[in-house]
């Protein structure tokens, strides 16, 4: 059983390695452990979620991935939070008992996309019935509209969300309405629930509101840099703190502009760890020649302030 250490700082939303021929390659993920820990000071990982393609695997993957990083993080990782979502109530529930049944640290769900609840009694009724089948094991909501098209306030949501869900821990919330953020913080300090950032070029904005971590892919492969900017803005030094978090923002906003995904963000992690992350499954195509040589030339242009 893993420690019950507050869950905080930066957590890497693990990409899914592949073979060339899309199968899950599951031999890398022990190498995968060991970089993330020793390499990139990033001991919390989110599996299955947006960034590890887990709406396109088959459950019976999901279930694989979740036991290999489980097995492979054992007394090397301090949470292991699996992302159990899915479009059917009964597989969303049924990797929530598979979650449980292996030790995951907590258990995450994004709002079903397809047909979409329309309102919070709606979100809430789906979550309270995947959330019960785990009823020892954190539970935390995934709240990504982009991508859901659920657009549903997190502040409303988490309105007396305790009676509906008692394993209710936090959010993940991968959204650019730092309003609705704040507002979650500021009536809910009394609950200490965990309020974990998902978009990483606002990092900084969203440690000033009061983020507890954030979820992200960069952390997979700028989470040494992004652990010191975290260091800066407790210290305070926000000069700092700024420098690392422009330094980040420059990449990902070369990056953003050749297009920028999860097919890429495997090819970045590939050319980074050293790991071969392989491709991303379909409708999803590899990333081109061209973007990886134009991002690792971006990469290795910037200059990192010292640590020191």
């Amino acid at each position: 059983m893993m420690p019950k250490k507050k869950l905080e700082g930066l957590i890497a939303a693990t990409v899914t390695p592949m073979t060339p021929d899309g199968q899950i390659n599951l031999p890398v993920i022990a190498q995968y452990v060991d970089y993330l820990v020793s390499e990139q000071n990033v001991k919390n990982i989110f599996v299955n979620g947006t960034t590890g393609e887990g709406l396109s695997l088959s459950i019976q993957e999901r279930k694989q991935l979740a036991e290999e990083w489980m097995l492979q993080g054992k007394d090397k990782l301090d949470h292991v939070i699996v992302h159990v979502g899915a479009l059917s109530l009964l597989e969303s529930q049924e990797l929530a008992r598979h979650a449980a049944a292996i030790g995951a640290s907590g258990i995450a769900v994004i709002a079903p996309s397809f047909f979409k609840p329309a309102n919070k009694d709606e979100l809430l009724g789906f979550l309270q019935k995947v959330a019960s089948e785990a009823p020892t094991v954190p539970f935390y909501y995934y709240h990504i509209p982009a991508l859901t098209g659920v657009k549903i306030r997190v502040e409303e949501l988490l309105d007396g969300i305790r009676e509906q869900i008692p394993t209710f821990q936090g959010v993940k919330f991968s959204d650019t309405d730092l309003l609705d953020f704040a507002q979650c913080i500021n009536k809910n300090e009394r609950e200490q629930f965990v309020f974990l950032y998902g978009v990483d070029e606002q990092l900084l904005s969203a440690l000033a509101i009061g983020a507890n971590g954030a979820v992200g892919s960069t952390y997979n492969y700028l989470g040494r840099q992004t652990n010191l900017m975290l260091q800066a803005f407790a210290k305070p030094d926000l000069a700092l703190a700024r420098k690392y978090q422009f330094l980040l923002g420059e990449f990902l906003s070369s990056v953003i502009k050749l297009g920028f995904g999860v097919a890429q963000t495997k090819a970045v992690m590939t050319f980074v760890s050293g790991i071969p992350m392989g491709p991303p499954r379909l409708p999803l195509l590899s990333a081109s020649e061209e973007f990886i040589a134009k991002a690792k030339a971006k990469l290795e242009s910037i200059v990192w302030p010292d640590s020191d």
